[in-house]
């Protein structure tokens, strides 16, 4: 798509977006806290390339020409398809499985980086997002699983969200495949993702909109029909009871979990997990109020073959238009035991879980948790007479010596622009010298948001021009010392 002059017309992706200084500062401060969690738990860091072949990924090629539409893929000069990674947990399996014989037994590591969907793109919907993940591979210890609800909540109270603000929501799958082998569900696996699909959308659409999805299907609003997973009343009836199945903390959960599963053998093995963990969170100090145990919780993905779990804001906030906004999940994840089996043929333990970076730093953006990123903002150090451009530049160097964070204006704009240049960057300082300043021996230090404050509560240009607190003068040596005491201010 080219403009008529040839030109091409600058325009983004659908599904891409462009993240501009605060994004990109507050975004890294976030990382930042968060692996540093990870990192206090014993997780080291890993980094994967973020193309991987597609078989790897564990994609499949239909009879068309192109890999399915779920990811970015290309033919490689070997005529091999390679593909852009769509999460960080399918190159993880690829390197244990690679190098198992060299790395540690379990293998604890965490990861941040981009993945890229080849989705449709919609309202908070990307094609491009940032995961920040941390799995223990090579142990079957429900202790793993417990420490991975202890990190969620570790890393978000890191992040300024408060008790009460937020729940880490725990399921086991083997209850859910006990339930379901009790109600006579087929153990098709397809015919029981079915059913967890239903189940998985009880936040939106309540318990009798997965009712109608569990029976013959269900209409929405728009006229739109999704096809329903055909079981029998009876059967829809113990699945539905399961649903409310909650008891005052996560032990009287367990207790109505296993009355419900009755003689299932894996039903009984996942209470029993349940259990193990909720021994293992009290342990920690975590109680029910922080982790409970939620049968309506199943999480999307197929490859889960144990404890399931999810970070979920509870708080609620409004948006600029004040309409109401709850936040839902931020992070989640579970136990995959059998997703490296598909490189060695052995079943090799696995759990963890992922933290979606860009919808919780939206998140606590409306919430007002986000720091400002002017504390990254450089002094600029005006230029007002030309031919001084080496003194200029001297301050600047001195600053900078001193671990402050400073530019040298480099446009051709006079004052007013300079002043302006300086607002646009958000600087805490504008340095300031011209002839006569140099004259003097001195030079002007402009506290920018001070000066911005005052301004106003100003009526007139005569009340701005008999006191100017924002700003003062000071003997050149001095610089330093001056805007460090500021900066401090």
């Amino acid at each position: 798509m080219s403009a008529p002059n040839d030109r091409p017309i600058p325009r983004q992706p659908a599904g891409f977006a462009d993240s501009f200084a605060a994004d990109v500062t507050a975004r890294r401060r976030m990382i930042d806290t968060i692996t540093s969690v990870y990192a206090r738990f014993g997780f080291e860091p890993l980094d994967t390339p973020a193309m991987e072949y597609l078989d790897v990924l564990g994609k499949y090629l239909p009879e068309a020409d192109q890999p399915d539409l779920g990811v970015f893929a290309l033919r490689d000069d070997d005529e091999q398809w390679l593909a852009m990674r769509y999460d960080l947990t399918a190159p993880l399996s690829r390197v244990v499985a690679q190098y198992g014989n060299d790395l540690p037994k379990p293998y604890r590591r965490f990861q941040v980086g981009p993945v890229w969907r080849r989705e449709k793109p919609g309202p908070g919907r990307f094609r491009q997002f940032t995961q920040c993940d941390f799995d223990t591979v090579g142990s079957a210890s429900p202790a793993a699983d417990a420490e991975a609800c202890a990190v969620l909540a570790a890393a978000l109270g890191e992040l300024g969200i408060r008790p009460g603000e937020f729940e880490i929501r725990v399921n086991d799958r083997k209850v859910l495949n006990g339930i379901l082998e009790r109600a006579g569900v087929s153990d098709d696996p397809a015919a029981r993702m079915t059913v967890l699909r239903a189940i998985d959308k009880l936040d939106r659409l309540g318990l009798e909109g997965v009712r109608e999805l569990l029976g013959k299907g269900r209409k929405d609003p728009s006229g739109d029909f999704t096809r329903g997973a055909d079981l029998a009343p009876d059967q829809i009836a113990a699945v539905i009871a399961f649903l409310g199945a909650t008891g005052s903390d996560r032990a009287a959960t367990c207790d109505v979990f296993r009355s419900l599963v009755g003689t299932s053998a894996v039903g009984a093995e996942g209470v029993e997990e349940l259990e193990r963990i909720d021994a293992l969170l009290d342990a920690m100090g975590l109680g029910s109020d922080v982790v409970k145990f939620d049968p309506g919780l199943v999480r999307g993905l197929a490859y889960y073959t144990g404890p399931v779990f999810e970070a979920v804001l509870t708080v609620e906030t409004v948006d600029d238009a004040g309409r109401k906004v709850s936040f839902g999940s931020v992070a989640g994840g579970g136990r995959y035991d059998d997703l490296v089996e598909r490189f060695t043929g052995d079943k090799v333990p696995a759990t963890g879980a992922s933290i979606g970076v860009d919808r919780l730093l939206a998140a606590l953006r409306l919430l007002g948790r986000v720091e400002s990123s002017d504390a990254d903002a450089p002094v600029v150090v005006t230029v007002m007479d030309a031919p001084r451009l080496a003194e200029y530049q001297k301050m600047t160097s001195e600053l900078r010596e001193a671990g402050i964070r400073a530019e040298m204006y480099l446009g051709s704009g006079g004052f007013r622009a300079q002043m302006k240049y300086a607002d646009k960057r958000r600087a805490p300082i504008a340095v300031i010298a011209g002839g006569d300043e140099f004259a003097r021996g001195e030079v002007t230090i402009k506290d920018m948001r001070l000066g911005a404050a005052l301004a106003k509560d100003i009526a007139d240009r005569e009340e701005w021009r008999k006191g100017q607190p924002a700003q003062r003068a000071v003997p050149r040596d001095q610089l330093v010392p001056a805007i460090l005491e500021m900066l401090g201010r």
